[in-house]
């Protein structure tokens, strides 16, 4: 809860700053008024506001949605906040998408005009901005509503040693999902960065050189910063399943007679090499936390696998249990 919170702040007050700020970084090459509204061919407009007004009441309108939503979501009770979350996550980055692609649109139209009513508006950055918003949307809604476990689930009585007791032909599931919110926070600010040189490209206060080389590794970043900023580890019948990243891609996949033991230790990040996906003496190392690690040894392999997830001891056990009980 507290990377939702953290990530929906960022994104609310930099999507906020960022519209009003496009406006204003382009004043000298904007006339007093600029047009805001055109009628539905696109060819002259029939609306204005004066700088001030279209530097700040787009944004507040972005404020006051976002507002409006997590206002009512709160007052409906836990239970409903949880399932109109996905709706939330989904029509909040779309909405946040269009503001701010309108809002590059009406600036680009008004670039280095003289008089509002002199302003063109171009159809392409409008056809774009809503097909960046339909993504936006599509994305958030494939990240909320991705299953993920309330907690490690029971293999079993004890689960202090190495293997489990487990009745002939029962079938049990381990669950386990660590999260290191900086990580979030690194990929969310970033995330905003390049957002920025798009928005600046496509509202004409930048070219296409210096927007595409901030763009690109600022991009980058985010993505790299998320999909290492989460994993969820899943043991079965089937094996260690490790996912990475809010949509639990990419996969690594482990049977059990592929797996030679699996055991816990205590690893820090001055250990592993740093946070994230590490590579070290120790060998791979999925560090989100200081603490126990999941650690297995891959059959035909001089190094270690070891990811930071909570309740390790008990997915070790479970996976040497049904390691063994395929080895019969």
């Amino acid at each position: 809860m507290k990377v939702a919170r953290w990530a929906f702040a960022v994104w609310t007050v930099g999507t906020a700053v960022l519209i009003a700020a496009l406006p204003w970084a382009a004043r000298h090459r904007l006339p007093d008024r600029l047009a805001t509204h055109w009628g539905f061919d696109g060819s002259a407009p029939d609306g204005s506001m004066p700088l001030w007004a279209a530097c700040v009441v787009p944004a507040l309108i972005w404020l006051a949605l976002c507002a409006g939503v997590e206002a009512a979501r709160w007052r409906a009770g836990r239970d409903a906040r949880a399932a109109t979350r996905p709706w939330a996550v989904a029509v909040l980055p779309t909405v946040g998408v269009v503001i701010g692609g309108v809002q590059a649109a009406v600036v680009r139209a008004n670039l280095d005009r003289t008089d509002w009513h002199q302003a063109r508006l171009s159809a392409g950055w409008v056809v774009a901005s809503a097909v960046a918003a339909l993504l936006a949307g599509v994305g958030g809604w494939l990240v909320s509503t991705r299953q993920r476990p309330a907690g490690p689930a029971s293999a079993g009585q004890g689960g202090q040693g190495p293997a489990l007791e487990l009745p002939e032909g029962e079938r049990v599931v381990w669950f386990s999902r660590t999260t290191n919110p900086w990580l979030y926070l690194l990929a969310a600010v970033t995330g905003l960065v390049a957002v920025a040189a798009l928005v600046a490209l496509a509202g004409g206060l930048a070219g296409p050189g210096p927007a595409w080389a901030l763009f690109a590794p600022c991009a980058l970043a985010s993505l790299t910063a998320a999909g290492c900023a989460s994993v969820q580890a899943r043991v079965s019948e089937h094996g260690l399943e490790v996912s990475f990243g809010p949509l639990g891609w990419p996969v690594r996949r482990w049977t059990p007679d592929a797996v030679e033991s699996a055991r816990v230790e205590n690893r820090t990040p001055t250990q592993a090499g740093g946070w994230g996906y590490r590579f070290s003496g120790l060998g791979t190392t999925v560090m989100l936390r200081a603490g126990e690690c999941l650690v297995i040894r891959a059959r035909g392999r001089r190094t270690d696998f070891a990811l930071s997830v909570d309740d390790a001891e008990r997915g070790a056990a479970l996976l040497n249990t049904l390691r063994v009980r395929q080895a019969r």
